[in-house]
């Protein structure tokens, strides 16, 4: 919940309160939505490694940390804009025109991405960790279920933002704390370091958990000891034994050597097609998700003229993250599947992805029936919006059906670059398509200017999953796990 409220600070704030200080236009938000990203890619795809190497709760307390201090950096940017620019007041920077717009557009634009890469940097942590965290307290069978659950919070803060942080920023702002929008990002990112504190005193792996029976133990252990009676595990069980106790010459190495494995054995896991059919699934849908995390606002406001601080927007932004909460059902359907079927987890999770992929296609009407109300793209795109948590919480899932439990880290993370790309691509498209639109009044099916812009868009949201179905049910159509260590 914290981790998404930080991200949808600057969504939410933007085009209301801080594009009128920094003459930003929809391409400066577009690169910096797309930037964020690549980085919080880039950032998965070494926070994996590093959560599987120095474990989940030091790991994990080590990205609140990092994000929490990013999100509070943003409040800085307009005192660093100015004084970079030698400005003297706010109402000085507002006012500029021609050139000097230009150059506050820039110079801001660069410190809000300084801020962002922080921010990405320490959030790429969160969902490996917690994936890593379902695969120790949950059974296969149970873990898509446990994922929607906990990937659900992410639905609470998507709900709770556009209700507090408009608010926030127009109560800073009215009793004159500079733009409002500083405080905003102070105050949800400060709510981060008090989840390092709760972070340290609940969690424990179950073995080592007061919390935790011995029948618990059994349960959550029952895979293992099937795999274990087959004599699969025996490899896993080594590696998995190397990698926490280390031999003496391991010990002595230097920390060149070991980075130098770590590269080696990151690089060797591309050599399976299950890491391509997820990394594939992945890029071509995530960027959905982050194109409605950042754009809704935006979209409100350039195609129904609603400022994000409207009580009509707070709710319309609400009830569409209500929405998504309906994929916890999504979370259970392969359990569904398993129980009526007998199939095993991994084609149960296929048949429900394909379930899944098929709602998206209903986002092609948004735009056409936004004609007759706002309330209809909303609640398309909320529906979508539930199917994207569903189909994440199942691809996420499918990574501990198809890889050991010490490489599932990993594999989030190189997944989670794949995912940046296609969030990177999809707002940095997005941002120069809306500005192009809106410049050169372009025409789509019916459309004009920005509304053009977004349906292309959208279309593109409708046929994301149905391609990435395609993908995982090619390269990897029957259960076929990855039985070594990678």
């Amino acid at each position: 919940m914290i981790n998404y409220m930080d991200r949808q600070v600057l969504s939410l704030t933007w085009k209301d309160f801080i594009a009128p200080d920094f003459h930003w236009s929809d391409t400066d938000f577009g690169d910096i939505a797309a930037i964020f990203s690549l980085v919080y890619a880039a950032g998965n795809l070494v926070a994996g490694r590093f959560i599987d190497w120095i474990g989940t709760k030091r790991g994990y307390l080590i990205a609140i940390g990092v994000w929490s201090v990013g999100a509070c950096m943003h409040a800085l940017c307009g005192i660093a804009t100015m004084g970079w620019l030698d400005l003297g007041s706010t109402e000085e920077m507002i006012s500029a025109t021609g050139t000097t717009a230009t150059m506050i557009a820039t110079v801001s634009v660069w410190f809000f991405l300084a801020s962002r890469v922080v921010l990405a940097i320490g959030e790429s942590g969160n969902f490996p960790a917690a994936i890593k965290t379902t695969a120790e307290y949950f059974p296969k069978r149970d873990r898509a279920f446990a994922t929607s659950i906990f990937n659900a919070g992410s639905t609470v803060g998507a709900c709770a933002a556009p209700f507090c942080i408009p608010s926030l920023a127009r109560y800073f702002k009215n009793i004159g704390w500079g733009g409002g929008w500083e405080m905003a990002f102070v105050i949800i990112g400060a709510l981060g370091f008090v989840w390092m504190a709760l972070w340290m005193w609940i969690y424990d792996k179950p073995e080592a958990s007061k919390y935790v029976n011995q029948a618990e133990l059994d349960y959550i252990h029952q895979e293992d000891e099937l795999l274990a009676n087959t004599g699969k595990a025996e490899d896993v069980e080594e590696s998995a034994r190397a990698e926490e106790v280390g031999t003496d010459t391991q010990k002595q190495d230097s920390i060149v050597a070991r980075t130098a494995r770590i590269i080696v054995s990151s690089l060797s896991i591309f050599r399976h097609a299950q890491t391509w059919a997820i990394l594939l699934a992945r890029l071509f849908t995530d960027g959905v998700w982050w194109f409605l995390l950042f754009w809704t606002p935006a979209y409100l406001k350039d195609v129904f003229q609603l400022e994000s601080d409207n009580p009509i927007t707070m709710t319309l932004i609400a009830v569409l993250y209500l929405l998504t909460m309906l994929s916890i059902y999504g979370g259970k359907l392969p359990t569904i599947i398993m129980e009526r079927t007998g199939m095993n987890a991994y084609e149960s999770r296929l048949r429900a992805l394909f379930f899944v992929a098929v709602i998206p296609l209903i986002v092609i009407f948004a735009q056409p029936l936004g004609n007759y109300s706002y309330w209809f793209p909303v609640i398309l795109i909320g529906l979508a919006a539930a199917a994207h948590q569903s189909w994440s919480a199942n691809i996420y899932s499918v990574i501990s059906d198809l890889y050991p439990q010490n490489s599932i880290g990993t594999m989030t993370g190189i997944c989670g670059l794949a995912a940046g790309i296609g969030s990177f691509s999809i707002n940095y498209v997005s941002g120069r398509l809306f500005d192009y639109a809106d410049q050169t009044g372009m025409q789509f099916l019916g459309f004009e200017g920005k509304p053009a812009g977004y349906f292309i868009i959208f279309c593109y949201c409708a046929v994301a999953y149905i391609l990435g179905w395609c993908i995982l049910k090619i390269l990897v159509p029957k259960y076929n796990p990855v039985t070594r260590n990678v």
